[in-house]
This record gives structure tokens, sequence and C-alpha cells, in this order.
């Protein structure tokens, strides 16, 4: 009797389904499928939101509100129509097309590359095929947004000095202080010297800002959180930890969310495209380890409001990290110059961590920045090995000297006054970039820089396509996202050739505005389409496709 129901069941719906035509069904079914997941989403966020400590009525309801209506919706409408018949093959095909495209300058090249030992060695004669293979880089002087940031010509002047700084040290380890306590020293005294930049000698600070050396600003950044976390794990026992971010903060972030098994909270930006404290407070609950801002951010040059933010920190016993990797060797001199720079730095209370490269505008090698902590407390090193003593406190074991060496070199030659005259000369540069920016018909600059980053988009082009008119005038800018923008990081290059920048610039939105249909052969689809595309997996697999290709 129960299988002759079922039978009937089953017979039943299939008659009255056979009314409705096959794709009616499939969206029906997919229509279903995406509202339960906003259903089941806002659920699960209302128990998360109620469980966190301190959650009132409101951040509940606005959380319920904010996951019904988040865009990363669309995220499931992708995941469900690769479901459908030819679907993924169709998305997969043109994703497969955007990877050409990126793929396709290097393409070339590539057959060239080595895959394997030579049979010979080229001894000596290696060099002058590296100057050959050099001589293919793009011109990158005075045309490039950041990148290299030393003025002048790569054998003169500081180039030069910091070249042979490298040299003389290029043999040695920090491992091995008993080796090298040389190395040991300009460490700790590249670290000194630019504490005391950034407030060490505050009162406020007590004396005990210590930190080290790492690879660069991404490294700087994992120290810290790691740091924190372990920190925050033995002082107030939280092991589901969560840190806050700002939507433009660096993407080092994501990396130590990853690699430290810590929940990632993105906090939206206000208008002004500065961190949103009351946003950042609504995110706060008893797993958060710390709040990150940045001064500036890359992105669009602005400075978040640290006073607010480690004010807001203090209250809830979190940890707060300044991002100084672009501003560190920027910031305390324009302050003392005159410019209205709001408080950045250790000589704010609640700032606990700080990451600052010097190889940007320190103009130390590349592969060189600073992790600064409050006190000892934070910084932490624990080491159990057969090997013996093993003091280990960055991501790497063994390390160059020559790097350490080559960023002692350069803060030690240039003092505080050569960088106050190098500071004023940035500064006067990017202002008169700024105000050629706003001078451009059909441009606006986003927000208000606080430094040497001017990001500028378009109401009435294509940004993107003005990019593309730029590539092929020699200029190297960076592409951005939310908004859809361009940016150029002034440096030491750019001191002399403002008044080109501008003229190409200018010539480049009147060659796109009377060509509007044109440039769809270059980048500018690609980045505009990223930009709009809400289902950032998609994104992601083309660059890891991409990165894949290339190694």
């Amino acid at each position: 009797m129960e299988e002759y129901s079922v039978h009937g069941v089953r017979d039943a719906l299939n008659a009255t389904l056979a009314e409705y035509e096959p794709l009616k069904l499939v969206l029906a079914a997919f229509l279903t499928c995406f509202l339960s997941s906003i259903v089941t989403s806002a659920i699960s966020s209302a128990f998360l939101a109620l469980s966190d400590n301190g959650t009132s009525l409101s951040n509940w309801l606005e959380t319920c509100i904010f996951s019904c209506l988040s865009p990363n919706r669309f995220v499931i409408i992708v995941g469900f129509s690769k479901l459908l018949p030819g679907a993924n093959a169709y998305i997969k095909k043109e994703q497969a097309k955007v990877i050409d495209k990126l793929q396709s300058s290097a393409k070339a090249e590539k057959l060239c590359w080595a895959s394997e030992l030579p049979s010979d060695g080229l001894g000596s004669q290696v060099l002058e095929q590296m100057k050959e293979i050099k001589a293919r880089d793009k011109h990158w002087q005075g045309r490039c947004s950041g990148a290299v940031y030393i003025g002048g010509t790569e054998s003169e002047g500081h180039f030069a000095l910091v070249n042979e700084a490298y040299s003389i040290f290029s043999h040695t380890n920090p491992l091995h202080p008993d080796i090298f306590p040389s190395v040991a020293r300009f460490e700790a005294e590249v670290v000194a010297m630019t504490a005391a930049m950034l407030g060490s000698e505050s009162k406020s600070c007590g004396g005990q800002v210590c930190g080290n050396m790492t690879s660069g600003g991404t490294e700087s950044i994992l120290m810290a959180v790691k740091s924190t976390r372990d920190f925050m794990k033995a002082t107030r026992g939280i092991t589901a930890p969560e840190m806050i971010i700002p939507e433009s903060a660096h993407s080092a972030y994501d990396k130590a969310a990853q690699y430290f098994q810590i929940k990632l909270r993105r906090a939206p930006v206000t208008a002004d495209l500065r961190a949103d404290v009351k946003a950042i407070k609504s995110f706060i609950n008893k797993n958060t380890i710390m709040i990150v801002g940045s001064s500036p951010g890359f992105p669009h040059g602005v400075i978040d409001p640290i006073e607010e933010i480690a004010a807001l920190a203090l209250q809830f016993g979190i940890c707060v990290h300044v991002d100084l990797c672009l501003g560190g060797f920027i910031l305390p001199f324009a302050q003392k110059l005159g410019y209205p720079i709001p408080p950045f730095d250790f000589q704010v209370p609640g700032v606990t961590s700080i990451s600052v490269d010097v190889h940007k505008y320190g103009l130390g090698p590349k592969g060189t920045s600073v992790v600064l902590y409050r006190n000892h407390e934070l910084r932490q090193v624990l080491t159990e090995w057969s090997g013996g003593l093993y003091i280990s406190p960055s991501m790497a074991g063994s390390r160059a000297g020559a790097l350490i060496a080559g960023a002692w070199a350069a803060m030690m030659s240039i003092g505080e006054n050569g960088y106050m005259k190098i500071v004023s000369k940035l500064m006067d540069t990017s202002k008169r970039i700024e105000a050629g920016i706003k001078n451009i018909e059909g441009l606006y600059v986003l927000g208000k820089p606080d430094m040497t980053v001017i990001a500028f988009g378009s109401r009435e082009v294509d940004i993107y396509k003005v990019n593309d008119v730029m590539t092929t005038q020699g200029w190297s800018l960076n592409a951005m996202h939310k908004p859809s923008s361009v940016h150029i990081c002034i440096t030491l290059q750019h001191v002399d050739v403002v008044d080109d920048f501008l003229g190409d610039l200018a010539a480049a939105v009147v060659t796109v505005r009377e060509n509007p249909g044109k440039f769809e052969d270059g980048m500018a689809p690609i980045y505009g389409a990223a930009a709009k595309m809400p289902d950032r997996g998609t994104v992601r697999d083309i660059l890891v496709t991409y990165m894949d290709s290339t190694c």
C-alpha cells in the first residue's frame, strides 16, 4: 500500500508538472534555492550576531539586513548557473580568452626561457646575458607608478651607494649573529631609527617599542597579525580569532587570515574613502583580536582615522595595527613641514603595532621592511629544536644580510635633513599633479589624498581605456576597483616629468572621448569586467590559472 501511494504521488506530480516548460521548472528550482540561501544565511548571521558579546538589537537587525542584501548573494547565482547545460563550458571559454590576453605579451618570450641547467656553465659571460635580458625590461625611468622610488639612474648617486653596500654584505646572514655581528647591529639600528621616527620616544610608549626587519610590507603585516593572535590567545584566551579591516586595506591581511586561521571581517569605507569607524564597531565581538588602519591606504592615498580606531579598540581591549608601509618615511617629515597630517603612529594610545617599508620612501633596496611592536610582550619568539637555541622572529630563517646593510646605508646616508628635503619635493610634486588632474575636463580626484598617491576616475569616459592610452605613451599606472579608477604613486622619478604626465593624461582623455568605441583590444575590457563582477571567485580562478601558467 505504501509503495502504491508513493507511485501515485509521483505520477500525480509528473502529470501536473508536465504542463510546464522544462526551462521554467529549472528556473523555478534555481530561484527557490537562491531564496533559501538568503533566508538560511540571514538566520545563521542572526544567531552568530546574538552569540557575540554586547550585540544590540539594532546591530542584530543590521546584520540580518546586510546578509540578505549582500552582493555575495550573486555568487550563488553564478554557482547555480554553472550547473545549467553548457553554462560552465561557456564560462571556462570566456575565462580562457581573458587568460590568453594576459599571457599574450609573454608568450613569444617564454619560448626562450631555460628549463634545465646548461651543459657547460656560462662563467662570467652570464653577466652579459643578464644585461641582454634586462634590456628588454620596460623603460621605467619617470614613467611608472611607484615601483622604483629612488631618483636618478641605476649607475650613479644613491642607486650606486645602495648597490655597493649590498655587494659588500652579499654573503652575510643575520641568522648567525656570532659570525656577522655587523649585520645584527645594522638591523637593530634600522629598527631603532624607524621606531624613533614613529613616536617610540613619546612618553606614552614607555620606551618599550621593539621590532625586526622583514622582506617587505606583506611579511611585516603577517608578523604583526600572528604576534597579535598569539598575544590575544595568551592574555584573553581567544581561540577563534577575528580581525576587522576596512575594504581599502592591503591584500596582505587576506593572506594573514588564511595562514593563521583568523576570520576576516571587512568593514566598508565612508564617502571620503576612509575607514568607517561606526561600521567597524558593529563588527566587534568577543573574538575580535585586532582592528587595522592604513596611513595611507594604497588605493586612494587617504589616512584612516587612526585616533578614532585606537580609542574604539582601547574601549574593548583590542589591538590596533597601523599599516604605514607606504607612509612611514613620508608622514613624519610631512608633519614637520606643516602639512595637515592627522595622528598616525605610536603617539596615539592604543596603537599596538606598525609596519613600514624601507624599500619605498626610505629609498632602501627592494626587500626591506620593518615591523614594530609597542612592547616586548607583543613580540614573543617560541622555538624548540634539537638543533639548539634558535631565534627567528620573522617568517624566514636565513635572511639576506645584504638587504639589511643596504637599508642601513640608505638611512644613514640620507639622514633626517635629507629626508625632509626629499619629502618636500615629493609632497610638492603630488600637489601639482593633484591640481593638474582636477583641471582636466572629465576627470575627478577620489577623496582628499593625504600624501603621494593620487587616484582619479571619470563619469564621462571609460577610465580603463584612458589607462590603456597612457600605456601606449609609455606610462605604467595602477588600475583600481571599488570604485573604478586609476592611480599614480608619485616617486622621485616623477619630480621632473609632471608636465609630461599631465599633458599625456589630458590628451588620453580627449582620445577616448572622441573614440568611445575603440581600445576594445586592450586591458580596459578585462579591468572593467573584473570591477563589475560580483563573483570574485571567477576573478580568482582567472588569476590562479594565469599564475600557474607563468612558473
